[in-house]
């Protein structure tokens, strides 16, 4: 009986194989055909920018603190006007697991992901993207959202000088 078991199953496997080896392949050839991935496909990140053409990102690290591998750092800096901006922004793409929690927690929607998901290098230091190599001319999904109009955050004075506004506490003086 075991016998006539095992030639059973046999020929079952060798009929399976029979019915493939006549069908069309249904790989693709990747190199020459790329595939085009499922619209919510969550791949490269890239930072984006304003409407009005300046940088999204004002470095509050929401981005690196929500990342859960820690690959993602940066600077803040503020420019002359008092707007602040990221001074240089990485990602170790060699340790990015590409979750999307960054451009989640991301309020000025500088972070977006992109669907481009050839990223494969063979040196892992040349998968340290700078922000010159994120940043994008375009706006990205949301194309009209500028932060600082919407949050109401007035960048023309310097702080402390506004209306309503005090003048910075000097930290010194708090000390007995």
């Amino acid at each position: 009986m075991t016998l006539w078991r095992s030639i059973r199953g046999t020929l079952a496997a060798l009929g399976v194989t029979l019915k493939a080896i006549f069908r069309r392949p249904a790989t693709i050839p990747y190199p020459e055909v790329k595939r085009v991935p499922a619209p919510r496909y969550r791949a490269r990140i890239v930072l984006t920018r304003d409407p009005r053409g300046g940088e999204r990102c004002v470095a509050c690290h929401l981005c690196s603190a929500a990342c859960p591998v820690n690959c993602i750092s940066m600077q803040a800096a503020e420019g002359p006007d008092g707007r602040r901006y990221a001074a240089w922004f990485r990602i170790n793409f060699s340790r990015c697991i590409f979750c999307g929690l960054c451009a989640e927690a991301c309020p000025t929607l500088a972070i977006q992901m992109t669907p481009d998901y050839e990223l494969c290098r063979r040196d892992p230091l040349e998968l340290v993207f700078e922000k010159e190599d994120l940043l994008v001319e375009d706006g990205g999904k949301d194309r009209d959202y500028d932060f600082y109009r919407h949050a109401g955050i007035g960048v023309a004075q310097a702080r402390g000088e506004g209306s309503e506004e005090e003048p910075p506490a000097d930290v010194r003086s708090l000390l007995p």
